[in-house]
């Protein structure tokens, strides 16, 4: 389970969250929505350990009963996906997702998964492609199977399917969200548009927390 607790964020003397509180059950997909400046960003630096240094925080985050705000964000087991897909290019798209694998995966199964997760978006022999060479909805693809094939224990999705057309972008979120339940991960996602907001899923108004 994810909880955030009592949190309230300032940029200098701006207050931009106040006493924000909830919980993600384990599978849960939690949405915030909210305008343009309502703290959103603000919010998801915190939990990740990013925020600038002119900002002044207060509050909580648990992970699975463990208390990782105060942790480093390695520790916290805490996966991030941004609107952009930020890939290595230097890298294939292959040896970018072996190094999100836990080290616990050994020899040839580490490869065998990758492609195993590949096929599975439709990307089939991708493995040693150019990341330079992708698609705009490749690149977001391939950008979600990183973060998820580190295993994490919750997910922070920063409108990952803005990028895609429409058609594929109701397959991937489709995709996505069965994957993050089968696996049981808590998701909390930021988006601008409802269709991204799963059937039974909760939504909470980022304004209402000013």
């Amino acid at each position: 389970m994810l909880v955030v607790k009592d949190v309230s964020l300032s940029l200098r003397q701006t207050a931009l969250l106040h006493n924000v509180s909830f919980s993600v059950v384990p599978g849960e997909i939690l949405t915030l929505m909210g305008p343009s400046g309502s703290g959103k960003s603000s919010l998801f630096a915190w939990m990740v350990g990013a925020l600038p240094a002119d900002f002044r925080a207060e509050g909580e985050l648990w992970i699975n009963a463990r208390r990782c705000d105060t942790l480093p964000t390695e520790q916290c087991g805490l996966g991030l996906l941004f609107q952009d897909a930020l890939l290595f290019d230097h890298f294939s798209v292959g040896q970018n997702l072996l190094l999100a694998l836990p080290a616990s995966i050994k020899g040839e199964q580490r490869k065998q998964q990758v492609i195993a997760a590949l096929d599975a978006v439709d990307l089939p022999g991708f493995f040693q492609r150019d990341p330079a060479t992708l698609s705009g909805g490749q690149r977001a693809r391939v950008s979600l199977l990183r973060a998820l094939l580190a295993r994490p224990q919750a997910l922070l999705l920063d409108e990952p399917f803005s990028r895609l057309d429409k058609t594929l972008r109701d397959q991937f979120r489709r995709w996505v969200f069965a994957e993050v339940r089968a696996r049981r991960i808590p998701v909390v996602q930021v988006t601008h548009d409802e269709e991204d907001i799963p059937a039974e899923g909760r939504v909470l108004a980022m304004e209402n927390w000013r």
